[in-house]
């Protein structure tokens, strides 16, 4: 009995780690995404931006409301200057969203016009790729 609660332990000793690793995996590659779809918003390429994301992201904004708005939020902060991860959460439920994979990245953000800001960005699996659904600064 002792050698099969040792076996027992032993498994699941193993698997944990793997889980864990799974999930990094899935937040570095929503993560990778992520830089992409930045790199287009900060070149004020917002078309691109939006044809670029999750198509739950395209259902909720067509692609004039989408750079229309945009260019009002980022326009008045100026260019980039710098952005570091501040954190990185995968998630399978959000709030108002269908279930699925989620990555909720949270940046502190740096720009010419705004000394602080902290930029949402959240990738989700869409048609088995990571694409971004959503993007919120403050």
């Amino acid at each position: 009995m002792k050698s099969l609660y040792i076996s027992f332990l032993i498994i699941l000793l193993t698997l944990l780690p793997m889980t864990g690793f799974a999930s990094e995996q899935k937040k570095q590659a929503a993560e990778q995404e992520a830089g992409k779809w930045l790199a287009l918003v900060d070149g004020g390429q917002y078309q691109e931006s939006w044809e670029r994301a999750a198509s739950l992201f395209k259902q909720q904004v067509n692609a004039e409301q989408w750079s229309q708005a945009l260019a009002a939020a980022r326009t008045p902060l100026g260019a980039l200057v710098s952005r570091q991860l501040l954190s990185a959460a995968y998630e399978t439920s959000l709030p108002g969203a269908p279930d699925g994979e989620y990555v909720i990245l949270q940046f502190q953000t740096r720009f010419k016009n705004k000394k602080s800001a902290i930029e949402t960005v959240t990738p989700m699996m869409d048609n088995g790729n990571w694409r971004v659904s959503g993007y919120y600064i403050r």
